[in-house]
């Protein structure tokens, strides 16, 4: 399912218009987008946790070349499961 499915699918089901629906969908990606790129936790109690995540460096490789090189630190989005979506999906 992509974001328009998801749209259709929302739509459909609780009987809104598409553009209300991409409005609020849009608003909730970018509320969450902000909060993680200023470094806080989103939770979502049943859902899941939306968290950043430090990646350190570490010494890569170029495959076309086969040269080492040096990836540098970062931080990365990762998302955790919340028990009821585990549920939903087992």
């Amino acid at each position: 399912m992509n974001k328009t499915d998801l749209i259709n699918s929302i739509s459909e089901k609780h009987s809104l218009s598409k553009k209300d629906v991409e409005v609020v969908l849009n608003g909730f990606l970018d509320e969450i987008s902000g909060a993680l790129a200023q470094g806080d936790k989103v939770q979502l109690i049943g859902f899941g946790t939306f968290e950043t995540r430090k990646r350190s460096g570490r010494t890569g490789r170029n495959p076309q070349t086969g040269d080492t090189i040096e990836i540098p630190e970062s931080t990365v989005p990762a998302f955790k499961a919340g028990n009821k979506l585990k549920e939903a999906v087992n």
